[in-house]
């Protein structure tokens, strides 16, 4: 059950308005350059960090309050599915600005990409707009817990591989992108160290009930 909201900048006036500012600074970022192609490559740049960011802090959101549980955690946890959709908004900026740069300059753009990234991007793409779509208490009701479940487990798995190939492949031209790799390695440590953590409390409280 979703921990219920304490204050009241959460749940969705938080995502209303982290969106509103990531969009404010991706028209000033473009702003800089004039809305020229360069100036849309660096919205690209900037929404593909803040994306990683979000993505993170969702991700970890849980097992954040499970290892530490504490007041900052706990928000995390209470909104991690706004986080989550802050995310689903912040790469679709993400999306409008590649668009925006294939129309500008797509001899550019077409030098930039490849067809895997047009795979892999759309499988991502589609889990986002999917988990997106029902983050809403009646969408979310109308495919069903199990459903859900599945479609957000795979979902955020899948993007948590595709951040980690995509600023990867940028390690050996780019050497300083290594350090985009290490909060999505921490992410993933504490999920399993979270996971961890549940299994040794269930083996220790059977145990103490069969003693």
């Amino acid at each position: 059950m979703q921990p219920r909201r304490q204050n009241w900048f959460e749940e969705w006036r938080l995502a209303g308005a982290l969106t509103l500012v990531l969009a404010g600074l991706c028209i000033w970022i473009a702003a800089m350059r004039q809305f020229e192609v360069e100036g849309v490559r660096m919205v690209i740049r900037f929404t593909a960090r803040s994306s990683l960011l979000f993505f993170c802090l969702a991700f970890a959101a849980s097992a954040l309050a499970r290892l530490w549980p504490a007041a900052g955690t706990r928000w995390l946890q209470r909104n991690r599915r706004y986080l989550g959709v802050t995310f689903a908004a912040s790469h679709g900026i993400h999306a409008v600005a590649i668009a925006c740069f294939a129309v500008m300059s797509p001899l550019l753009f077409m030098e930039a990409t490849s067809p895997a990234s047009f795979i892999f991007g759309g499988i991502g793409y589609a889990f986002i707009i999917a988990m997106a779509a029902t983050s809403f208490d009646r969408s979310a009701a109308a495919i069903g817990p199990r459903a859900w479940r599945i479609l957000h487990t795979s979902g955020i798995y899948y993007l948590w591989f595709q951040f980690m190939v995509s600023f990867g492949m940028r390690i050996p031209q780019m050497p300083n992108y290594a350090w985009f790799l290490l909060p999505l390695l921490a992410v993933m440590a504490f999920r399993i160290a979270a996971v961890v953590q549940s299994r040794r409390m269930r083996t220790r409280g059977i145990a103490a009930r069969a003693g």
